[in-house]
């Protein structure tokens, strides 16, 4: 497993260029079998940094090539973590707002303290959360969606939890026991056969419902015939734990 932390406390966890390109350089982890994000400090990501994007409204464009630049790195990195072969899992000990709450949606799972907030604030400072819409909206239902980009207000661990935002909340003082122990039970099944559900289930999603299955259908296809595929068919005939191929 890798457990990346964002480390920049005093600052929140913005998601700065150094953030984000370091964030993004720690997801390649061919060796781990699941990726875990967590953070230390008062927040688990407040998003950008604001005074540095308003500081650029100065410059000769009116901050257009910064802001274009910015939104670029930041989805990027956003589609890094759907891209990469493993589950990656959010551990989430504080608040978690714009950017921070697009990267907890982005994640496959998360995992969520008592203390644990979570919103997309810019339109209380002017700014519509229209980048952290894009996970949020495909990982909550649309009205859901809709009262957290339109109100900007915080919603707590439960709320979170009641809208499938995030799969499960611990005590704070075992969140990261517990998310390791969830990551590692997650470990536990074929890294190849993770890999291709995920893309998969990917891959389908959006579809009309006929091209969906056709989709789906390959993969189980696919799935069947891996060496990983064959193992578990044979260990559930035979009665036995299944011997991974990746292990």
């Amino acid at each position: 497993m890798r457990r990346i932390v964002l480390n920049r406390g005093p600052q929140r966890n913005l998601l700065t260029h150094e953030m984000m390109a370091a964030l993004s350089a720690a997801l390649d982890a061919p060796d781990a079998g699941v990726i875990v994000i967590a953070a230390t400090g008062p927040a688990f990501c407040a998003g950008h940094d604001m005074k540095a994007m308003a500081s650029h409204h100065a410059d000769a464009d009116g901050g257009r090539a910064f802001f274009a630049a910015l939104f670029e790195e930041c989805s990027a990195m956003m589609e890094k973590i759907e891209r990469v072969p493993q589950p990656v899992i959010a551990e989430v000990h504080a608040t978690a707002v714009a950017a921070g709450c697009q990267l907890v949606a982005a994640c496959d799972l998360a995992v969520a303290s008592e203390a644990a907030r979570f919103g997309t604030t810019g339109v209380t400072f002017g700014l519509y959360c229209s980048t952290p819409a894009v996970p949020l909206t495909r990982t909550v239902a649309a009205k859901h969606a809709a009262e957290l980009l339109m109100t900007g207000d915080l919603i707590g661990a439960e709320h979170a939890l009641r809208i499938g935002l995030v799969n499960r909340i611990v005590p704070t003082a075992l969140l990261e026991a517990e998310t390791m122990a969830f990551a590692a039970h997650i470990a536990e099944k074929s890294a190849a056969v993770l890999a291709l559900g995920k893309r998969a289930v990917k891959a389908q999603a959006g579809l009309p419902v006929h091209e969906a299955y056709r989709c789906a259908s390959a993969a189980m296809v696919d799935n069947l015939l891996m060496d990983d595929g064959r193992e578990g068919l044979a260990a559930f005939a035979e009665k036995r734990p299944p011997e991974w191929r990746d292990r």
